[in-house]
């Protein structure tokens, strides 16, 4: 068949996810040509494609954003009480990008956005498998039996269990190591996951009686800081194509 999916050109070209076009859809926010688009229906070049009153062009300039996100930031469009947004790092002309998942004000490191929502479908959604990585420091040593228990039977969650991939922080690479880690400390941590649940690492730990002091992400899919300096940002390349 010819021309794109319509959830596919919303989620290109409007930033939505397949799921939030196929929403605006069913209720009616999507016209084709002055009339409602349809489930399943297609749209092709010279169509005129309005979403909420607003036409939606059939080409877009998509942009990949990476960011080192600071703690103390959050990942919403709008200040909650007096914290900052991380959309106070960027220009206005990046303001318009939504966050590919998230990380919460006390987490820092690696953040994608875009204005490309089919990429950010694909790198959040399960069935694609995106491994993040992440530097982890707890407030005490991790005893070894908690370790093989988070890396190899999994910590019972109220959503399920846990599984996560578990390693020894190297103190030459790690930032900030005092001379309790250079000693033997068992406090810093490499941990590697494809799941995305809401705080699942810091809730991980908490359930065998850990707090997690630093949560830090260095590596999303494909994308790694690569010395991206915290709070600055770059534009990157979609290679999930």
């Amino acid at each position: 068949m010819d021309g794109l999916r319509i959830n596919k050109f919303l989620a290109e070209r409007a930033g939505l996810s397949r799921r939030e076009a196929d929403d605006a859809i069913e209720s009616g926010r999507v016209l084709v040509d002055d009339k409602p688009a349809r489930i399943g229906g297609r749209v092709n070049s010279g169509d005129v494609v309005m979403l909420d009153g607003r036409e939606i062009p059939f080409e877009t300039n998509f942009i990949y954003l990476a960011l080192n996100k600071p703690v103390g930031y959050v990942c919403s469009r709008k200040r909650q009480g007096e914290t900052p947004t991380l959309y106070e790092l960027l220009p206005e002309k990046y303001h318009n990008l939504k966050t590919v998942g998230r990380l919460d004000k006390d987490s820092s490191g690696l953040i994608l956005l875009t204005n490309d929502g089919d990429f950010a479908f694909r790198m959040t959604h399960p069935k694609f498998i995106k491994v993040k990585v992440y530097e982890v420091e707890l407030n005490k040593d991790l005893e070894p039996l908690h370790q093989q228990e988070i890396s190899d039977f999994g910590v019972m969650l109220d959503d399920g269990v846990s599984r996560l991939m578990l390693s020894r922080l190297d103190d030459e690479t790690s930032e900030g190591t005092s001379e309790r880690q250079k000693n033997g400390s068992r406090r810093k941590w490499r941990v590697e996951m494809s799941e995305g649940r809401n705080r699942q690492i810091r809730r991980t730990f908490k359930a065998l009686g850990y707090n997690v002091e630093k949560l830090h992400r260095i590596k999303f899919g494909n994308y790694m800081l690569n010395g991206l300096k915290l709070g600055k940002y770059e534009e990157v390349k979609n290679d999930q194509k």
